[in-house]
């Protein structure tokens, strides 16, 4: 009987440290948006189609590939939907790009919220190998940070002072 109860204690600990990752990404993701959707906001429409140099992505498409890496990993890897991943060759005004941005943000906390706890300890296939779905959680906002870094970089170079930075 005492191995019954320690075996709940430790699966019941397991899962409760499982959902605290869950909400610890959804506070983050949270942040992250708004400080992204600033970011965003700061760049004149005039200057979207700007780019360093002709090898990048301009200021709208870096926002149109992050939203797009967002719901490709957020519907392929927690929901059983299948994600059509094709490139979107639209022309989208700032204010389209947006919202498409904040619904996309909108739309994984809401998949996440929605993930079953035990959930992030399953192994999923992924182009780099398998992967645990808590290891996708870490790779969504990873790739946000990358891409919003580099529209920060994009903003100085307009001579646009970036939005303060949020973190936690």
């Amino acid at each position: 009987m005492k191995y019954l109860v320690l075996i709940f204690t430790l699966i019941s600990l397991n899962a409760f440290a499982q959902n605290e990752s869950i909400d610890a990404f959804l506070e983050k993701w949270e942040n992250s948006k708004n400080y992204l959707l600033e970011i965003a906001k700061a760049m004149p429409e005039d200057k979207y189609d700007f780019k360093p140099t002709e090898r990048e992505m301009s200021f709208g498409e870096q926002l149109i590939h992050t939203k797009g890496n967002m719901d490709w990993l957020s519907t392929s890897y927690f929901t059983a939907e299948k994600f059509d991943k094709k490139k979107d060759e639209n022309v989208y005004s700032k204010e389209e790009i947006i919202t498409m941005l904040e619904t996309s943000f909108n739309n994984v906390s809401e998949i996440i919220k929605n993930a079953k706890p035990e959930s992030l300890n399953e192994k999923v296939e992924f182009f780099a190998g398998p992967k645990t779905r808590l290891q996708i959680l870490n790779l969504l906002q990873d790739h946000v940070t990358h891409h919003r870094g580099q529209l920060i970089v994009y903003l100085n170079l307009n001579e646009i002072v970036p939005p303060k930075y949020v973190g936690w």
